[in-house]
């Protein structure tokens, strides 16, 4: 545990997460430098202004500092026993966006609502508010879920509901990360290998049906197998993604040298980030956002593990989720990049471009270190007790 720090009344409580927090900060440093690289030749000739993806990019970091330090601040008995209004709140988001001269469409899908110079979309709150609902009920209905099949179901058909809403947009990763983090957190909560196992394989072929029903998702599922054979069509951001890295070799070709940035690599900035890191800073440089990433998600879980044992379920349902979600986006990205999985529309958290993600997931962070802190702190455990 850090080392406790002094604050109001006498009271001492420990610092947060050493390591969580320098690693998290070096990934949204990192970040910063990266969106400036990637969007300098794009920004200027769009906006005139070379550094305008980086000036709103560092306004949304501001403004998620701030709510990640709003979440820290809450009470974790504040967001259990609020977790069915945020799940309300989670559907409402995703419905809403569907409500034709509500949501806004960007390159054939409907993902975002605008809210004056922000775009917001609306998969990104909706998901870390539905992860909170789930950690919820992973605490309520526990027994259920150790013991009954429906323990599990109920909440698989929330999954689903919001899964056919975000496909609706559509945001067929975003729907299959969502899903993945909750039957895990609903494993680490208790539920039944069997079940598990059920709705895991339900959850596949789920997946197979809907990729196969549609010809737009077929194609961007099976395109990544075979991106040369279609270079300048269905393969072609793949292939420019694979050259980026190629060129990239050991070292890199230096920062803010990269050439597939140049109006050759779509959405450089965003998705495919990481394949300009790659190409600026090689595979060392690969090597240290993978093993930051890794860090940081074997931190969110030890934190999980702690408050677990000292019975602060909710807390660890909750940090462990959290965590998982964040590492499993960046690595479905990073594959993604390297033509290893196909392609999703998924951004690298604390990274890509874009307020939405980097605002809910500094959110998440502040989330987890209030589970850190609350599981070393009796006092605030027996607050929420009586609260509940």
């Amino acid at each position: 545990m850090d080392e406790a720090q002094p604050i109001a009344g006498g009271k001492r409580v420990p610092a947060p997460d050493r390591l969580l927090l320098l690693t998290a900060a070096v990934i949204l440093a990192l970040g910063l430098v990266m969106v400036a690289s990637a969007s300098i030749t794009l920004a200027d000739k769009v906006t005139g202004n070379p550094f305008y993806y980086l000036e709103r990019q560092l306004a949304y970091t501001v403004i998620g500092l701030g709510i990640g330090m709003a979440a820290y601040s809450l009470p974790l008995f504040w967001w259990q026993r609020s977790n069915f209004l945020l799940l309300i709140l989670a559907l409402g988001l995703l419905a809403v966006v569907l409500v034709p001269g509500i949501g806004r469409h960007v390159n054939g899908s409907i993902r975002w609502v605008v809210m004056g110079p922000f775009h917001l979309q609306v998969s990104e709150p909706a998901r870390l508010l539905i992860l909170i609902y789930i950690a919820g009920y992973g605490v309520r209905r526990h027994m259920q879920l150790s013991t009954q099949f429906t323990g599990s179901l109920k909440p698989m058909l929330v999954m689903a509901l919001a899964a056919l809403l975000l496909l609706a947009e559509p945001d067929f990763g975003a729907a299959m990360v969502l899903i993945a983090a909750a039957m895990a957190m609903l494993f680490f909560s208790g539920a039944r290998l069997r079940d598990f196992a059920i709705f895991a394989v339900l959850g596949v072929i789920g997946f197979i049906v809907l990729a196969v029903a549609s010809p737009y998702r077929l194609e961007r599922i099976t395109g990544f197998l075979h991106p040369w054979s279609h270079p300048f069509d269905s393969g072609f951001q793949l292939t420019q993604s694979l050259i980026a890295i190629g060129r990239g070799g050991f070292f890199g070709v230096g920062l803010g040298e990269s050439v597939q940035k140049l109006f050759y690599l779509p959405e450089a900035h965003t998705d495919f980030l990481f394949a300009v890191l790659a190409e600026e800073l090689g595979l060392l440089g690969c090597l240290a956002v993978l093993a930051l990433y890794f860090v940081f998600t074997w931190r969110a879980i030890v934190i999980a593990r702690q408050a677990a044992k000292k019975g602060r379920m909710f807390g660890a349902n909750l940090a462990f989720g959290l965590g998982l979600w964040v590492g499993l986006q960046a690595f479905i990205n990073m594959g993604v990049n390297m033509g290893l999985l196909p392609t999703k529309g998924l951004t690298l958290p604390l990274m890509s471009y874009g307020g939405s993600s980097l605002i809910v997931v500094c959110a998440a962070i502040g989330l987890i270190l209030r589970v850190d802190r609350e599981t070393h702190v009796r006092r605030f455990w027996l607050e929420q007790e009586t609260a509940a």
